[in-house]
């Protein structure tokens, strides 16, 4: 039986809204709401933070220990050495990505990975779902292996990912029969800019920092000019990972 895992992807360096990862909504850590939410999986074995050897980050693996989740350093820059090293310390052999800047990330959309991952029984797939509510993966231990080894992935950034690996041996499957839940909609919910912490905070206050996906976007339809706090910036974001590519 293939052991799985959730990695939860953080850093505190980050220049538009600094230490965003570790600022506080209610009495929670922003990057608590992510790892609270994948800890509600129901395939998931192992939730690991992972996260860099600088010092400034030692304070993210003490949450990740206040939280009972496991926590693997590695390299700054290089997710492809995070997460190969995270993998081969904790012995994972599938993983699923989560976001630390996506807060309002549902344990169900990283379910839908591993399901897709238990049909498809393949021990070197990569899984996209880019372009949901939020972007996923599912990466199998050998296919991150292979992507380490080739060159220029250290540059890679997993929104560029499905296109690095066209013409490649690696086998890509699109995540099919994803739930409308998931499904992108007129709502920037990643933390980037201060507007976007202003837009978490609005709808935090309002809910508790207890919450569903569902109670999320019920609250936002019926108060449609919360998501006006900071939609605008969805073509800034946009453009600045068109110039990074």
């Amino acid at each position: 039986m293939a052991k799985k895992a959730i990695f939860v992807t953080v850093r505190t360096g980050s220049t538009r809204l600094p230490n965003k990862s570790i600022l506080k909504i209610g009495d929670k850590h922003t990057i608590e709401y992510v790892i609270n939410s994948v800890k509600k999986s129901k395939y998931a074995d192992i939730v690991v933070l992972c996260t860099t050897t600088l010092a400034k980050d030692d304070i993210l693996c003490d949450i990740a220990k206040n939280n009972n989740i496991e926590s693997y350093r590695g390299s700054e820059h290089n997710k492809w050495d995070r997460w190969r090293g995270a993998c081969i310390e904790h012995d994972v052999d599938f993983f699923v990505t989560a976001d630390g800047d996506d807060l309002f990330y549902d344990s169900g959309l990283a379910d839908c990975c591993f399901e897709h991952f238990d049909n498809l029984k393949k021990p070197d797939v990569v899984i996209d779902g880019q372009g949901l509510y939020n972007d996923v993966y599912g990466i199998c231990r050998k296919s991150v292996d292979m992507i380490y080894h080739l060159k220029g992935s250290e540059l890679v950034e997993p929104y560029s990912l499905i296109k690095f690996l066209k013409g490649t041996n690696i086998n890509v499957s699109r995540l099919l029969k994803v739930p409308d839940l998931y499904k992108k909609k007129d709502i920037r919910m990643t933390l980037d800019y201060p507007e976007d912490l202003t837009f978490f905070t609005t709808v935090i206050e309002a809910l508790g920092e207890t919450f569903t996906l569902n109670e999320v976007l019920e609250f936002i339809e019926k108060n449609p000019h919360v998501k006006k706090i900071n939609y605008f910036l969805e073509s800034a974001w946009k453009q600045n990972q068109q110039s990074q590519r």
